[in-house]
């Protein structure tokens, strides 16, 4: 199994978590999104992905692309330990989450849509981070209202085991602490970001830990 991956990638960071929380190794293969103008848009990356995005997951033969589908494939071939409740409403509940920051948050302020906002619309450094932070905060203020009224709400994002929604939830923590965000507002958030910290799992899927952090 190998795992086209970037350090700071936050869809990447995704997959890292549920990988380390499955116990399945895979050999991670450096994406560089920045250097050399992107080796994601390099022709032989692009001839393997075409989408031109990390993480890509290689397995039997098979590319799977999209965090979240890699996630939901890692769930069907290796189930224990299970990132999903038992329960269809559990599911939902978790895979809303889930969504709710993979494609509500997270799409609004990648690496892609920053340098459009930079390049082709001229937007200043400090216009580039307003965006950023008015998205984020938007995201974050209808998830901790979520999760902090919800009885289903435990140690983690779902109950006290970790979920799909904790494996996106972390990552997009991570990056709303890089852009000075205030995180003072969603004290649920930050509780659940803190005890998903105390687990190797999530510790080693951070960016810092990675090889081509460096």
């Amino acid at each position: 199994m190998k795992l086209y991956t970037y350090f700071r990638s936050s869809a990447a960071y995704r997959v890292r978590i549920a990988l380390n929380l499955k116990g399945i190794v895979a050999e991670q293969l450096p994406v560089h999104l920045v250097r050399n103008g992107g080796e994601q848009k390099l022709p032989a990356y692009r001839a393997l992905n075409p989408q031109g995005l990390v993480p890509a997951l290689e397995d039997e033969g098979a590319l799977i692309t999209q965090s979240l589908a890699i996630m939901e494939y890692l769930e069907e071939t290796h189930p224990t330990p299970a990132l999903l409740p038992a329960d269809a409403v559990g599911r939902a509940r978790v895979r809303a989450i889930a969504l709710s920051i993979a494609c509500e948050i997270h799409p609004l302020n990648n690496l892609r849509v920053l340098g459009y906002l930079g390049g082709e619309l001229g937007l200043s450094d400090e216009q580039k981070r307003a965006w950023y932070q008015h998205w984020v905060c938007l995201g974050f203020e209808a998830l901790e209202r979520q999760l902090a009224r919800d009885a289903a709400t435990g140690h983690f994002c779902h109950g006290d085991t970790p979920t799909f929604a904790d494996c996106c939830l972390v990552p997009q923590v991570f990056n709303a602490r890089r852009f000075d965000i205030d995180l003072s507002p969603y004290p649920t958030l930050q509780r659940i970001d803190a005890h998903c910290a105390t687990l190797e799992a999530f510790a080693a899927a951070a960016p810092a830990r990675q090889a081509d952090a460096a």
